[in-house]
């Protein structure tokens, strides 16, 4: 079964629809590549979904342990390079909630989980990843 299906709306603007669950993201080309803007580029899409998938794998690492990482955040800047055009270097720095008062093992089972979601592991290794964790 294919994961989602994506229109091509014009003006550099697509539509990808989550077939399972019907929601959809808009992408728009960026101002530097003939675009508006107006929504995530694709490429910002590929580096979000890092800090997304990372996300996604302390939590169910979190779950595992007992642990809460309710209410982290995580602030990411995605680095574009030429010759050809594509993303060298992703920065990600997380911020988690003071309250939790994590253990340093807690610190380091979560970064382990962090740096071995698919995500991470699917990225070319020529794209650069800076994590901070902000501990």
């Amino acid at each position: 079964m294919a994961t989602s299906k994506i229109t091509y709306n014009g003006l550099l603007r697509t539509t990808a629809t989550h077939i399972q669950s019907g929601t959809q993201i808009i992408s728009d080309a960026p101002v530097d590549n003939q675009g508006k803007g107006e929504a995530f580029s694709p490429t910002d899409l590929m580096a979000t979904s890092l800090a997304s998938c990372m996300f996604t794998i302390m939590g169910i690492t979190a779950n595992t342990h007992g642990l809460n990482i309710d209410g982290a955040e995580a602030q990411l800047t995605k680095v574009m390079a030429t010759e050809p055009r594509r993303v060298s270097a992703i920065h990600i720095t997380f911020d988690f909630p003071e309250a939790k008062n994590y253990s340093d093992k807690d610190k380091k089972i979560l970064e382990h989980a962090a740096l071995n979601c698919p995500v991470y592991h699917s990225l070319h290794p020529s794209i650069e990843k800076i994590i901070d964790f902000g501990w």
